[in-house]
């Protein structure tokens, strides 16, 4: 099941999340590595909301699912407690068994943190495998343009 309203119209994916203390650190900021479980709630609603679901992938004959191969994250300010963040998905490349995503996480305009992020598809045993041609087909639509 898609959700198209979770795109805008150049493709880009959004979500809200609030920060809370649990995400924080001694000094009352955002712990760096929870950026990263930002990005990875942005990569996954963008799959559910393009009607990719892992629960589906896993129930397939032919088995799949996603893992990280390369992440880099630029830091630019800090998100504290309370703070309610954007976190807007890019999925601008889909190549052999990779997928390429750009994420940023927003206050308001303001950016807080900006994501390269390659996924690969691989098999349950953790080999590579190319995505299959209908979830390509069903991601299609919801590929990156800064076009429209």
């Amino acid at each position: 099941m898609t959700d198209a309203t979770a795109f805008d119209a150049h493709r880009q994916h959004w979500i809200r999340v609030r920060v809370y203390y649990e995400d924080t650190d001694f000094t009352g900021m955002v712990y760096h590595a929870n950026y990263l479980r930002f990005f990875e709630r942005g990569r996954s609603d963008f799959l559910r909301d393009a009607g990719v679901s892992h629960q589906d992938l896993l129930s397939r004959s032919d088995p799949a699912a996603f893992t990280l191969t390369n992440i880099e994250v630029d830091y630019k300010r800090a998100a504290r407690v309370d703070d309610l963040l954007q976190v807007r998905t890019r999925c601008v490349g889909i190549k052999g068994a990779r997928m390429r995503f750009l994420q940023t996480c927003l206050r308001g305009g303001e950016v807080i943190a900006e994501g390269r992020i390659t996924a690969v598809m691989i098999h349950p045993d953790g080999r590579p495998r190319r995505p299959m041609p209908d979830m390509i087909a069903q991601l299609q639509p919801y590929l990156y343009t800064d076009a429209g």
